[in-house]
């Protein structure tokens, strides 16, 4: 199963970069929310594709594909998760596909197409980056630690706003990154070049595929309050483990 989702999510990923060369249309579904054609039409490749595959299975994705499926699995797609990025021509986006099983990720891939890189996992299997077992960091504290958070897309009004932490984590680490695409950055704790990711305000399809990339890499993720981590949820802390409970207490609301 995991390699046919890797060649939909590499094909996904051709997609995407052809769009960057012949020409982006952007929408807003917000007033800093986009869209653009990339994602609907990635998203179309990939939902006909896991159709084809996995019929019985269910589907929920990012642009408006729905699909309630017979069985006890969940396709989780972002099929352009890094859009503000992308339609800036700023290098740092990817395909998202994970597959939910209950309440819990079993399978996931994660395609960067600018660097040809290619995340994938299974439940108990371990995680992969183009075949090379992944690991999390050994940093023990968030002073030595290199970190990357995200904002809510309504920012400007809301109180979950994350900048207050984003300060207390700043000020107390080597630094927190902002780069604009949650599953990518989850997927960067996972191959140890970030040693935490901690975001509110996610959807599903942000976090579904990307959390598993960690587990397996043996890190930690829960909720951004210590609780029990849901693919299906909104807040994510993830880590390598050794600065888990620190980066918790810094960023409590």
């Amino acid at each position: 199963m995991i390699e046919a989702v890797k060649e939909i999510a590499l094909a996904a990923g051709e997609i995407l970069m052809e769009k960057l060369l012949t020409g982006v249309s952007v929408q807003a579904k917000g007033s800093i929310d986009l869209v653009t054609d990339a994602d609907q039409a990635s998203e179309a490749f990939v939902v006909r594709e896991l159709r084809k595959r996995f019929p019985e299975h269910g589907i929920l994705a990012e642009e408006g594909a729905r699909r309630e499926g017979a069985g006890e699995y969940l396709w989780v797609i972002d099929p352009l998760d890094g859009t503000t990025n992308f339609a800036h021509g700023f290098p740092y986006f990817c395909v998202s596909i994970g597959l939910v099983q209950g309440d819990e990720t079993v399978l996931a891939v994660v395609y960067d197409p600018v660097r040809r890189e290619c995340f994938a996992a299974e439940k108990g299997s371990g995680a992969y980056l183009n075949g090379r077992r992944l690991t999390v960091s050994k940093t023990d504290t968030v002073h030595r630690s290199l970190l990357a958070t995200g904002f809510p897309y309504d920012i400007a009004t809301t109180s979950r706003n994350n900048l207050e932490a984003f300060s207390r984590v700043n000020k107390a680490s080597q630094g927190v990154r902002s780069l604009g695409a949650a599953a990518l950055d989850l997927c960067q704790v996972a191959a140890g070049r970030l040693d935490a990711f901690w975001e509110l305000s996610l959807r599903p399809w942000d976090l579904a595929a990307g959390s598993l990339m960690v587990q397996e890499a043996q890190g930690t993720v829960t909720g951004c309050a210590g609780e029990k981590f849901s693919p299906l949820g909104h807040d994510v802390c993830a880590s390598n483990g050794f600065i888990h409970e620190e980066l918790l207490q810094l960023i409590k609301l």
